[in-house]
């Protein structure tokens, strides 16, 4: 799965890809499209069960970014761009925030809502010239004896095209299981989810004064938000020391640097959740789709769990932290075995037992 990081010119898309995965975009001829990375999600949880079992491997989940190229203002120009969109999972807009004179703006000015306001619609415009192409070609066909009866698809696409002619986009349309089904597949980017990352400067640390205002105006859109200072993260990335990253942090009046929980934000935009599995071999985070079964959650690590399955043996992150050890939560009757229709939550440590 795929997050692609979207925005204006001199947003600070290239410096997020390279904090987040190590690219470096600059070092690369210029027109090569989308640039992937990948990145480790930054998750606490992964440390502290390290530091518990000393394993001889630590393994993270990861995620995969794709920096795409510029946003303009030249709906045409765009076109291409709109398009590679539609294989990404997650559209994350990189907004500039930060004041620099010496490092221009498209519209002469920083303005973070403006531009807010100026992706989103573009986005909707992409959804909505499609939505009127499709009805004006089912309108052509009906006109024509023997076609077939569209009369179902027009109605949901009427029902689209009202909604999108109100400036609003289409994941926060309730839709019926059928008629969701009908479109997927279809070219419309305002179903993906959406994440805002503000690019804030390094005085703004502490400063959530924009945030909240994003916070209250697209909240409703069902947008994940946050916070970066890209700025700040490049220093943070080149102290080597952890001593000196800590009193780094402690200076600014912070816990964690925020690139981390942007990794985890991501993470949750996409729809996923984490389950471990522990020991001295190895600690490791695997990736799961929210919802997801236990019989499914096996099937990701191997195939042959999945088809074997008998059960899976659970205990909870929190209860492990708070006894200690795993025959401290078996003593405390906090151990449970669960069948192939659990729903695995985030944070559970699972074995699994199978036979094939």
């Amino acid at each position: 799965m795929q997050i692609g990081l979207i925005g204006l010119p001199q947003s600070g898309k290239k410096t997020l890809l390279r904090l987040l995965t190590g690219v470096d975009a600059r070092t690369l001829p210029s027109g090569n499209g989308a640039v992937p990375g990948i990145c480790p999600v930054r998750d606490p949880r992964v440390e502290r069960l390290a530091a518990m079992y000393q394993p001889k491997k630590v393994t993270p989940a990861t995620i995969q970014y794709l920096l795409m190229p510029d946003l303009t203002k030249d709906s045409a120009k765009n076109q291409e761009l709109l398009q590679a969109l539609l294989a990404v999972d997650v559209l994350a807009h990189v907004v500039r925030a930060f004041p620099d004179d010496a490092v221009f703006h498209l519209e002469g000015s920083v303005d973070p809502l403006r531009d807010i306001e100026t992706v989103l619609a573009e986005l909707i415009l992409n959804d909505l010239l499609f939505v009127e192409k499709r009805l004006e070609r089912i309108a052509k066909e009906q006109a024509r004896r023997g076609g077939m009866d569209r009369s179902q698809e027009q109605a949901l696409l009427t029902k689209l095209q009202a909604h999108l002619n109100e400036n609003r986009p289409l994941r926060i349309l309730s839709l019926s299981g059928d008629d969701a089904k009908h479109l997927s597949g279809t070219p419309l980017l305002t179903r993906k989810p959406l994440l805002i990352i503000l690019n804030i400067g390094d005085n703004q640390i502490r400063d959530r004064r924009l945030l909240d205002e994003a916070a209250q105006r697209y909240t409703p859109w069902q947008v994940h938000l946050v916070q970066v200072s890209a700025k700040i993260e490049e220093e943070l990335a080149q102290l080597e020391q952890p001593e000196e990253r800590q009193a780094f942090l402690k200076e600014l009046g912070i816990t964690e640097p925020a690139i981390d929980g942007l990794t985890r934000v991501s993470y949750g935009a996409l729809g996923l959740i984490s389950y471990f599995t522990v020991g001295p071999d190895e600690v490791r985070a695997w990736t799961v789709r929210r919802g997801a079964s236990a019989v499914e959650a096996g099937g990701v690590i191997h195939s042959d769990i999945e088809r074997g399955f008998i059960r899976a043996e659970l205990i909870k992150y929190d209860d492990l932290i708070t006894l200690g050890s795993e025959q401290n939560v078996g003593a405390a009757g906090k151990a449970y075995l669960k069948g192939r229709e659990y729903i695995v939550e985030d944070g559970d440590i699972l074995s699994f037992r199978f036979n094939v």
